[in-house]
């Protein structure tokens, strides 16, 4: 079937001429296209072709974007979204100076989502999940990962990893499932260490992996959480059972969490707001993609990921929303945008290419998304705006009019 995204004002392309990821100066190059249309078969780009000689009547379904700017499908790397119960009270104590880490400690902080989640059944953690989703299809975004690891038990685990397959099979979009036991100690294994990891080695990954629950593992390297050593242990047998890895690491502390990630070739290492600037040689070294979560920063009122060193090195980063209910209740991707733009000295364009092609490299599918070349999927951002600028300056405020995957529109703004 023969489609056609027509007349739009401009076309961010984001091409990388088949290298499917952008570094260095490359992350400025958007591949800015005027005064073309986009053809479209079975579901993948087809040719991009001067707008002024189009036949309409080639096509069997024309998409007028007209004064509209297109981009990729967004691609959201980094979330949490499956969770229940509220942290408002938590929020209240960050307000009144207490850290992260001594409400966890008190606590409060993860376990006190994962009291909520194991009380929630599947049916009702579905229910809660929905309206999240479909709050990322609104903004544009076409691939949304999510992550377990607010279950900490092997049934509660397995329990938010089907219940994220299912949102996978209800939506259009394509929903990444991670695998994310190595959370933080359940308190029944506060004092036994070693047995839980002992269940998350031995019992969860070799199931999740047999029945294709995930595809990746992730794990937090902090000191209130999992030791290098312990991360190391439990990404040998993820690997061991072929889950690719990612990492939360450099949050707070430094206590190697990145050296392991590199060394068991991670594909992301995520936070890194106290990574040090002798640390950075490694990861150029590295294949990793970069994964900054400014919103973390924003809702903690802390140190912010070194973005320009990371790009000056070379190393191609990626922006997500790290959406959670502790530290980034933060769902408005547009809002991280901005944030980046403002806080950690990115450009616009080195921010679109953060949220497109970086973070589809995030996720191993930069081949198939992330940036508009031919033969790549069909999937699109339709932004209301004939200024790319827009995306990013219009600060909290979601100008997305049109989501399109697969060369169908799955979400366009109603008109008051």
């Amino acid at each position: 079937m023969k489609k056609l995204i027509y007349n739009p004002a401009q076309i961010l392309t984001i091409n990388t001429n088949g290298k499917n990821l952008k570094r260095g100066k490359e992350q400025s190059e958007i591949g800015l296209l005027e005064n073309h249309s986009i053809e479209i078969e079975n579901g993948l780009i087809k040719n991009f072709v001067l707008t002024g000689s189009v036949k309409k009547e080639k096509y069997e379904e024309v998409i007028d974007v007209s004064n509209r700017t297109v981009l990729p499908g967004l691609v959201e790397c980094h979330t949490h979204t499956v969770f229940a119960g509220s942290r408002a009270d938590e929020f209240r104590m960050k307000l009144e100076g207490i850290d992260y880490e001594e409400i966890a400690k008190k606590g409060g902080g993860i376990n006190s989502t994962v009291k909520a989640v194991r009380q929630s059944t599947f049916d009702e953690l579905v229910e809660i999940a929905k309206p999240r989703v479909e709050y990322f299809i609104y903004q544009g975004i076409t691939t949304l990962e999510i992550k377990s690891g607010y279950g900490l038990s092997f049934l509660d685990e397995i329990k938010l990893l089907q219940v994220i397959q299912h949102l996978n099979k209800i939506y259009p979009i394509e929903i990444v499932g991670t695998f994310l036991g190595a959370h933080t100690f359940p308190p029944e294994y506060k004092k036994d260490r070693e047995k839980y990891i002992e269940i998350i080695c031995d019992e969860m990954i070799p199931y999740i992996a047999k029945n294709k629950l995930a595809e990746f593992c992730d794990a937090f390297c902090e000191s209130t959480a999992f030791s290098a050593k312990e991360v190391d242990k439990i990404f040998k047998a993820a690997s061991k059972h072929k889950l690719k890895l990612k990492l939360h690491t450099e949050q707070f502390n430094n206590i190697g969490g990145l050296e392991v990630a590199i060394n068991n070739k991670a594909v992301s290492v995520d936070h890194l707001e106290v990574l040090k600037l002798e640390q950075i040689e490694s990861l150029k070294k590295s294949k990793t993609i970069a994964v900054l979560l400014p919103g973390v920063s924003f809702f903690l009122n802390y140190n912010y990921a070194p973005a320009r060193e990371l790009i000056s090195n070379r190393i191609p980063i990626a922006l997500a929303t790290d959406y959670n209910p502790g530290s980034s209740h933060i769902a408005n991707l547009n809002f991280i945008m901005s944030l980046a733009a403002l806080k950690m000295k990115l450009s616009i364009e080195e921010v679109i290419t953060s949220v497109s092609i970086n973070s589809a490299a995030a996720l191993n599918r930069a081949k198939d998304i992330g940036s508009l070349e031919i033969g790549k999927k069909a999937d699109f951002a339709v932004f209301d705006t004939d200024n790319y600028a827009d995306i990013v300056y219009q600060i909290g405020k979601n100008i997305c009019d049109m989501t399109i995957k697969d060369g169908t529109v799955i979400y366009k703004k109603v008109k008051k």
